[in-house]
Formats: C-alpha cells, sequence, structure tokens
C-alpha cells in the first residue's frame, strides 16, 4: 500500500472517534488562536486542506462568505459536509482549485502526511495575492526532545511521513513564497492514555508508548513537563501556529 493509501486506512479507522482523541482537537484556546491569526473577514472565501471532520471548518463557519474544505480520507470528511459550503476529495498535493481562489488557506496537523514542499506549494497557489496562509502543527521543542518524541509520534501514528521542529513550517511557508511569515507557540496538556487510544493502533503500541515515556531522559522530561500521578502520564505538547502571507 502507498502512503495515500495508509493515510486513508488510518484516518478510516479513527473517523468515528476523532473528535475525542486529543485535547487539542476541541481546544477553544488554540482554536481561538487559529481564527486569531487567520483573521477572516466576512467577505472571504477559506480553504479547509485536511479538513478531517470539520474542527477547524467550524471555527470559520457564519464568518465568511465561502467555506470550502478538502481531504483525501470520505470517512472524516462526510463528518464536515454540514459545516462547509462544498466539500472535495482530493490530494493536497493536487488542489483541484484555480490560482489565487481563496483569500485563506488553513491547514491543522495535516501536512504531517502530505508530500513536502508540493503540498504547502499547493496551498500558496490557490491563495490570491497578500491572501493568508495558516498551517498549525506538533513540533518537537528543539533537539534535545527530537528523537524521542518522534519516536513517540510514529508509535502513534504510523502513517505519519514528516516531523518538525519550530522553525520547520515556517521555512516551508517562505520556500513556497509567502512572506511575511510568523509562528505562534501554544501548549497543549494531553493524557498519554487518551491521546494514544485513538482507534488505529493496536494495545502493543498503545504499551510502547507508555514505556517511552516512562524511560524518557531528563531532558525530555524537563522540555515537556511529563507528570505522572495515579499511573496516568501528561506530556505538555508544543503547536507552532505559523502564518504566511502570499507575495
Amino acid at each position: 500500500m502507498n502512503s495515500t493509501g495508509n493515510v486513508r486506512t488510518h484516518f478510516a479507522d479513527r473517523a468515528s472517534g476523532y473528535d475525542r482523541s486529543s485535547s487539542w482537537c476541541t481546544d477553544d484556546t488554540l482554536g481561538e488562536l487559529m481564527l486569531s491569526t487567520a483573521a477572516p473577514r466576512p467577505g472571504d472565501a477559506v480553504l479547509d486542506v485536511a479538513c478531517g471532520t470539520g474542527l477547524v471548518s467550524r471555527l470559520f463557519a457564519g464568518r465568511v462568505r465561502r467555506l470550502v474544505g478538502v481531504d483525501i480520507t470520505p470517512e472524516m470528511a462526510e463528518r464536515a459536509r454540514d459545516t462547509l459550503d462544498e466539500l472535495v476529495i482530493a490530494p493536497a498535493e493536487e488542489l483541484p482549485f484555480g490560482d489565487g481562489t481563496f483569500d485563506i488557506v488553513v491547514c491543522r496537523q495535516g501536512i504531517q502526511f502530505m508530500t513536502l514542499p508540493d503540498a504547502v506549494r499547493e496551498m500558496v497557489r490557490v491563495t490570491r495575492p497578500g491572501g493568508r496562509i495558516v498551517l498549525t502543527h506538533l513540533c518537537a521543542y528543539g533537539d534535545d526532545d527530537r528523537d524521542e518524541y518522534f519516536e513517540i509520534l510514529r508509535l502513534r501514528n504510523p502513517a505519519r511521513r514528516h516531523f518538525f521542529r519550530p522553525g520547520d513550517v515556517e521555512a516551508l511557508l517562505a520556500g513556497a513564497g509567502c512572506d511575511p511569515v510568523r509562528s505562534q507557540r501554544y501548549v497543549s496538556v494531553e493524557d498519554v492514555d487518551v491521546w494514544s487510544d485513538n482507534g488505529a493502533i493496536g494495545e502493543n503500541a498503545r504499551q510502547a508508548i507508555r514505556d517511552r515515556y516512562g524511560r524518557a531522559s531528563a531532558a525530555f522530561r524537563a522540555q515537556h513537563a511529563v507528570a505522572e500521578v495515579d499511573g496516568r502520564i501528561t506530556d505538555h505538547m508544543l503547536f507552532v501556529v505559523a502564518s504566511g502571507t502570499r507575495v
């Protein structure tokens, strides 16, 4: 099975429980940060890439002129249909829209599964000059936690193709022709047992994640403020909300 097929299968398995799979999925503060970064206006056309069940699309619903979602997994995307003006099943690397179609393009937790930098270049292409692209993504804090965190993320989501540190997402936007590029950080507190119970991995993988936290280095524990209380592990996970303006 190719990488696209792996992603579709993974998210088809997760569709029914996706909205409950992480604290950040329905975190109002993270949502408001993404919305304020995009700064939508009533006359804007917005594209939500890798729209999934529509969690990000709902932030924009009723605030803009046109709201379009695109995803490759029908089982996920059908749950967003009622929120959208239009739902398109297509890969982010080949967006079926003309140049400069949208005022705002957003993507949360999607580029990890895509061919890069192709997908980001497509997002920029379909944004009008002066329009905004907003990418929100989990990142390692830096070199000290990178290897351990990437191992944990790979165990939770074997369909993942890319891992990021602060600066990586911003570089993708700059390389695709955005200027200026800005970013903000947000920390989401996640219960690891809840976070790992995504419906698409088995108990062996979930136990491997617990074991990895159990033998985590002091540097990783400090950066992630890992806490263990009554057998529950808590991780403070870093999001980067990066925005770029199409030149």
